[in-house]
């Protein structure tokens, strides 16, 4: 699994689509913590970030959103820039 970026300890990833399933999403690690998040209205699909971590998620999906749909209909995964 490709990871996209990493910033305060957090590590966003996005699988392989033929392991996935839609809608689009990532999947965002912080220590214990993983959810995996849409990238269209940032809800949690499933699992559990801190409040503070899933913020800095949502603002960093938003900055990138247009690249991670992109992604996710092409399989061609690249690093973006951390939220600073």
């Amino acid at each position: 699994m490709p990871v996209l970026s990493r910033f305060y300890g957090i590590i966003i990833r996005m699988y392989f689509q033929q392991a996935e399933h839609n809608p689009p999403h990532i999947h965002a690690l912080y220590g214990e913590e993983m959810a995996a998040i849409t990238i269209q209205t940032g809800e949690i699909l499933e699992g559990h970030l801190p409040p503070k971590a899933l913020t800095m998620v949502k603002e960093w999906i938003e900055l990138h959103k247009i690249d991670l749909l992109q992604m996710w209909d092409t399989q061609e995964f690249k690093s973006l820039a951390p939220l600073e």
